[in-house]
């Protein structure tokens, strides 16, 4: 148990910190009006999600070390539901009502279309 909780610490630990790297990166290019970074994030995410998982279930390409520290641990600490649902009630403060509505079909739909191609990509191999 406590080489699990290390494995997807470290992995938290790197996924968080490539988040924050990656926001300023993509806000130095794009005017924060929309929360464009944790859409990006988070579609990318769920694209090496479905990737990781889809290698996972062919056997023998990753241990579960790797797949805990891959999944729980690196992805899920570089995407961000948490930053997701605050940016969306900032914007229905805001009175920004289209763009909530956006940003969540967006974030679902694009989430989702992203790990199923990411499996899709791995099953074809």
């Amino acid at each position: 148990m406590i080489k699990s909780l290390l494995i997807v610490g470290i992995g938290g630990f790197f996924g968080s910190i490539g988040r924050y790297l990656f926001a300023h990166l993509i806000y130095r290019w794009f005017e924060p009006v929309f929360p464009i970074s944790t859409l990006v994030v988070n579609v990318l995410g769920s694209l090496l999600i479905g990737i990781v998982y889809a290698l996972s279930e062919k056997g023998g390409i990753l241990s579960d070390e790797w797949k805990l520290f891959l999944t729980i641990g690196l992805l899920g600490g570089f995407t961000t539901f948490s930053t997701f649902t605050v940016e969306m009630i900032l914007m229905l403060r805001d009175g920004q009502y289209f763009n909530v509505l956006m940003y969540a079909m967006i974030s679902i739909f694009a989430g989702l279309a992203a790990c199923f191609f990411g499996m899709s990509m791995v099953r074809s191999l």
